[in-house]
């Protein structure tokens, strides 16, 4: 039997290592993102599976009129869980005093919310719910925020999915 080989082919082992990631690349990769960053500390706190992605459109919360928040839902194939993700939009934060934010996953099925996580007088901007053993019910991401002053939350939902 004949085995050509390219010229120049490089066998695992063969090349020089890889440069270590240097801090910023490491920071970058686990920074909190408006698209929601399932390697983020927050989401790496609250369990979420490295492999999370979104699922369903997004959900928004209004306050007249202005969109303040994001709402999402992400699922991994690996543990088979759905996650809430809540990200308070930059022209909200920045000038807003503390508020109050809840987080939840809505499961259609059993009519209730699961994983719910609240922060009260917080200036968070990225929420994550830990996981839900949801995988195969009908869900959506539901949070709400309340801006300091204000006697009721405003709420919003990602997108049902089944």
């Amino acid at each position: 039997m004949l085995v050509l080989t390219p010229a120049g082919a490089a066998y695992a082992g063969s090349g020089p290592a890889p440069a270590p990631a240097d801090k910023s690349d490491r920071a970058a990769a686990t920074a909190p993102t408006a698209q929601g960053n399932p390697d983020s500390k927050r989401a790496q706190a609250a369990g979420v599976c490295d492999d999370a992605y979104q699922v369903g459109a997004t959900g928004h919360i209004k306050r007249s009129g202005t969109t303040i928040a994001s709402v999402k839902q992400f699922y991994s194939p690996s543990c088979k869980e759905n996650y809430g993700y809540l990200w308070v939009w930059d022209s909200f934060h920045t000038g807003a005093k503390p508020y109050d934010v809840t987080l939840g996953v809505f499961s259609y099925d059993r009519d209730a919310v699961v994983g719910k996580v609240g922060k009260n007088d917080t200036r968070q901007q990225e929420f994550w719910t830990q996981g839900t053993d949801t995988a195969n019910e009908c869900t959506a991401a539901v949070g709400t925020l309340r801006a300091e002053g204000a006697p009721l939350p405003n709420q919003g939902a990602s997108e049902k999915r089944c």
